[in-house]
């Protein structure tokens, strides 16, 4: 643990029960922000990238579902939003229909009103502490390419990508912000530690390795922009 506090995010439009929840997580030692519609929602998600979402279903501009659906259809570029962002459903509609729909969306958990905020705080934090360890192992998706630093491992679409040392390297410094042009002086100076460019190849042979092998993706990756750099990819 880094001493910094989980943020949650509380997409509620009833303002009593998101002052209750907002409060009360507060004081339990949460960052907190709350959104009162999908609308909101969707945009302090890709904005504040919060650490849990607690959902309401039943939203004034429209469903909390379409909030869900947007989070685990999202690639990770277009919107910067993490697939796999935790989710807890906490609504009115106790059906089992509506659980069931709700957990085969994606949600990661389902809570029916009235709750008790006990409960709630012990699924909270237990959903924080399983998502914890793929969190602080900082895995970046762009797309249908993933990769993991801490394992040193490349997955595009589901199947894995093998790269020497300076290709995982140069990846893992060009997907950091993979929409941004990345000047070729700054390349060589953090992947390879040159203190000047001068007249090597090296980095635009390893771009070429690196294109090569991500090929068979439909998007093109390790984009050549002449005479300044590369980006990872072209946005959406």
């Amino acid at each position: 643990m880094d001493g910094t506090p989980d943020s949650l995010l509380v997409v509620e439009d009833d303002e009593g029960t998101a002052a209750f929840l907002a409060d009360n997580l507060a004081a339990d030692g949460f960052e907190v922000a709350t959104a009162a519609g999908a609308g909101e929602a969707i945009r302090a998600i890709e904005v504040r990238h919060p650490d849990l979402v607690v959902l309401d279903l039943m939203l004034a501009d429209g469903s909390g579902l379409a909030v869900l659906d947007h989070v685990r259809a999202a690639d990770g570029l277009a919107s910067r939003v993490d697939p796999e962002l935790p989710v807890i459903v906490v609504s009115g509609r106790g059906a089992e229909v509506d659980r069931v729909r709700g957990l085969s969306r994606g949600a990661d958990d389902y809570l029916v009103k009235p709750f008790s905020y006990a409960e709630l705080l012990a699924r909270v934090r237990g959903l924080l502490r399983r998502s914890r360890p793929r969190r602080s192992q900082g895995v970046i998706r762009v797309g249908e390419l993933t990769l993991d630093p801490a394992r040193r491992t490349v997955m595009l679409s589901g199947e894995p990508v093998t790269l020497a040392p300076k290709e995982f390297a140069l990846l893992h410094a060009l997907a950091q912000d993979p929409e941004r042009v990345h000047l070729k002086h700054d390349l060589l100076r953090d992947v390879w530690g040159y203190r000047s460019i001068g007249s090597t190849r090296t980095l635009d042979a390893h771009a070429c390795r690196l294109r090569r092998k991500l090929s068979r993706s439909p998007r093109p990756f390790v984009l050549n922009v002449r005479g300044v750099g590369y980006r990872l990819t072209e946005p959406l």
